[in-house]
């Protein structure tokens, strides 16, 4: 749920700071106080395309930020691990939106920027927005699949799993085959350079590495002399009569004297031990490494060689020896294709055909789900329909075969299956089923739209949801069950509702007053969390517009005491 709302400085509003709680909250005000821009800053805050516009007149920036609560396990955290974004379950989720009058957007999550796209991705995990006029993926033929399979997810997702994999094995062979068959005379032509790289790189006998132990090798064998002069001198200067035979004659005067004054002594005469013992021992290694030092002329010139090799191979295949290998076998692979070409193609379409029945067979097993789902759906939504007094709407979803590529016969398919499915229609007796975006009242959308959101909000785990005016057109009878129904929906995610109409404001369970007001030459709008008699009096003006009596008064107040009363009775 969001918790904490601020906004400075977009459009008319100075300053905001909303706190919210959990379950149904309805914002309400006199057309064009700015509610609208509450919703506005909730969609920028999801990720939405903002605007230099939007900045308040006269100021550098706009900056909208908001604080999520979100439940361990949430798909959210997902995400966040994805895109880089640092969050430990259990803490508010943080997220900053700033706008500049110059049209430069800023994005920050727990403090942390991130793009517009990543920000959208968050955003969709957190905010859903319903508008009266907006097109709403409920609306989009082409997200109705996922919907229909994240209903019963439970079932369908393994099953529309497995086929994806068969799909992704299927396509790589289809891949795979298309290749040899388009393979050209131009291909056989490469077929004698590779033969003639492949035996280039594979008479080298590469070794990885070995280009670095040869050139440390090359370094020892052109500075063998200074070598050898160096670590004989050393060895001389150690061994020599001011040397280790120095340090020895040292050690036994010391040595006789140490029983003397044994405190003092004998720590100084160990010192001097163990220094000579690593002298000697020093010396005794100089003189292995002078006398394993190698003159060796031919060596020397034999490793020139095949760095030259070497160097040449560098050039033609690749920067390193890895490289050079790596190469070398997938030419080799290339050669092979090209040489068994039939066969080959032969054994792709074999496994191309096996993978076609494995599709058929995983594919109809998730229709069969699908259309088993679909009834439970249909059923879903239509009681959800008739509970807002749209009792003789029929919906239905409508199958029909997917993608471009086919099966045996004649069967399409595409990566999610074998089905495209759509969302249909018929709000007025004798009216056929029609895709839902060609639903002509606005009132009747609202209702669909809300009865859409009662069934997925249980699935589709987004804590906030948002209707921007979604009751205009409807009054009476169904603007009440409009209210009870995002009443009830607020038990599985948190609503909010821009409203007009006493009827849902009544029911709400946190009222947020919006206001506009001019001081001086500027224009403000404030935000206020309207509660017994302030929330009475607001309802009271929604009632009877600018005038307020006291008949309106007993009304509101009678209003929320039959919408307190109803809620309770739908907890027990």
């Amino acid at each position: 749920m969001i918790t904490e709302l601020t906004i400075r400085n977009l459009a008319v509003i100075e300053q905001v700071t909303v706190s919210f709680r959990n379950g149904f909250s309805v914002l309400t005000g006199e057309t064009g106080a700015g509610k609208s821009i509450i919703i506005d800053a909730l969609g920028l805050i999801a990720g939405g395309r903002g605007s230099a516009e939007l900045v308040r007149y006269g100021c550098e920036k706009a900056e909208i930020e908001a604080q999520f609560d979100i439940h361990p396990g949430h798909p959210l955290t997902r995400v966040l691990e994805r895109i880089g974004v640092e969050a430990c379950e259990g803490d508010p989720v943080i997220i900053r939106r700033e706008m500049t009058a110059h049209g430069k957007s800023t994005s920050r999550i727990n403090g942390q920027l991130v793009t517009l796209a990543m920000l959208r991705e968050v955003g969709e995990c957190l905010v859903n927005i319903h508008g009266q006029h907006e097109h709403q993926s409920l609306m989009k033929a082409d997200s109705h699949l996922q919907w229909l399979d994240l209903f019963e997810a439970d079932r369908i997702m393994p099953v529309r799993n497995q086929f994806e994999l068969a799909y992704d094995r299927y396509a790589q062979l289809k891949k795979e085959l298309k290749h040899l068959q388009e393979t050209s005379k131009q291909a056989f032509q490469m077929a004698d350079l590779y033969r003639f790289q492949i035996e280039e790189i594979g008479s080298a006998r590469l070794k990885i590495g070995e280009d670095e132990s040869l050139l440390e090798e090359k370094r020892k064998l052109a500075n063998a002399e200074k070598l050898y002069q160096n670590v004989a001198d050393s060895y001389d200067a150690l061994y020599g009569s001011k040397g280790i035979a120095t340090i020895s004659k040292a050690v036994q005067r010391v040595s006789d004297i140490a029983a003397v004054d044994s405190a003092t002594l004998g720590p100084l005469l160990e010192q001097m031990q163990s220094a000579y013992y690593q002298l000697e021992d020093a010396a005794f290694q100089l003189r292995s490494y002078r006398d394993a030092i190698e003159f060796n002329p031919q060596r020397l010139e034999e490793i020139e060689d095949r760095l030259t090799v070497i160097g040449a191979l560098r050039r033609k295949y690749g920067d390193n020896l890895a490289e050079i290998i790596a190469y070398g076998q997938r030419i080799e692979q290339e050669l092979s294709l090209i040489e068994n070409k039939d066969e080959t193609i032969k054994r792709l379409e074999q496994s191309l055909e096996r993978e076609q029945q494995e599709l058929m067979k995983i594919g109809s097993k998730l229709t069969e789900l699908r259309r088993d789902a679909a009834k439970r759906l249909s059923s879903g939504i239509e009681a959800e329909l008739k509970a807002l007094h749209m009792e003789r709407t029929r919906f239905d979803v409508s199958f029909t075969r997917s993608g471009s590529e086919r099966l045996a016969g004649d069967v399409s398919f595409s990566r999610s299956g074998l089905d495209d499915v759509e969302f249909l229609i018929s709000a007025n007796p004798g009216e056929p089923l029609r895709p839902l975006a060609k639903i002509a009242s606005g009132g009747e959308m609202s209702r669909v739209m809300l009865a859409m959101k009662s069934i997925f909000a249980r699935v589709d785990q987004i804590p906030v949801l948002v209707f921007d005016e979604v009751d205009t057109g409807v009054s009476g009878r169904a603007a009440q069950a409009i209210a009870e129904k995002m009443s009830e929906l607020s038990r599985y995610c948190q609503v909010f509702s821009i409203t007009h109409l006493p009827q849902v404001a009544c029911m709400a369970d946190s009222h947020y007053l919006i206001q506009k007001s001019v001081q001086g030459d500027r224009t403000f709008t404030s935000v206020e969390d309207v509660r017994d008699a302030d929330r009475v009096r607001e309802l009271a003006r929604m009632l009877g517009g600018v005038e307020v009596t006291e008949t309106t008064l007993s009304h509101a107040k009678e209003m929320i005491q039959l919408a307190h009363e109803k809620k309770m009775n739908a907890k027990v």
